[in-house]
């Protein structure tokens, strides 16, 4: 499979390319069950937990404030792929509209289909963290996560939630699905935090 569908990074992209990873020629499709597929007319947000309890529409955030990102992206699988262009709303542009209780510590991310993942609030709340609702300047394939997911390019893949439909914030650190399932609790591709780590 490496030379067909993945490169051995060269040697001057050690500062973009992760240990152990390979870069890939396409954008590998990895979904653990069935693909949810929404249209943006029925798609809600949810917010709960320890804040203010919020539903948004697919309107809601479209009329929030709408950046393009291009960022490298890092699966635990071991694949990279770099400069992937992405159209989205700033995490800290939505956090403006959530009151958060005291003693927050951590975000769940709920998603169609039943998929969870938690992040550390420090990590979900960086300022280069985004709602994506596009790629390549197309819609979000629902293979990729549209109608929207979350994109946490400083993490592997799978804290950027495909489909995601809400946020449950809370006041310890739970684990989500692949969490409870081997995945390391945080998962950062420079110190190969792939497994284990609860």
């Amino acid at each position: 499979m490496l030379g067909k569908f993945f490169n051995k990074p060269d040697p001057e992209l050690s500062d973009r390319v992760p240990p152990g990873q390979y870069l890939t020629k396409g954008f590998p499709v990895l979904t653990y069950g069935e693909t949810p597929v929404i249209g943006t007319s029925e798609w809600q947000f949810s917010v709960w937990g320890m804040a203010k309890p919020k539903t948004f529409t697919w309107s809601d955030f479209m009329n929030l404030p709408q950046h393009e990102f291009t960022q490298d992206f890092h699966c635990v699988t071991r694949w990279s792929k770099l400069d992937v262009q992405w159209t989205g709303i700033k995490v800290s542009d939505f956090m403006k509209l959530i009151e958060l209780e005291p003693g927050v510590t951590h975000v769940m991310q709920h998603c169609y289909g039943g998929y969870t993942t938690n992040l550390d609030l420090d990590e979900f709340w960086r300022e280069d963290n985004f709602f994506a609702f596009k790629l390549f300047g197309e819609p979000l394939p629902a293979e990729h996560g549209g109608p929207m997911r979350l994109v946490v390019p400083h993490l592997y893949a799978w804290k950027s939630a495909k489909w995601i439909n809400g946020l449950e914030f809370l006041a310890a650190e739970e684990p989500g699905f692949w969490e409870r399932n081997g995945y390391h609790r945080r998962g950062d591709p420079w110190t190969e935090e792939r497994y284990g780590g609860l």
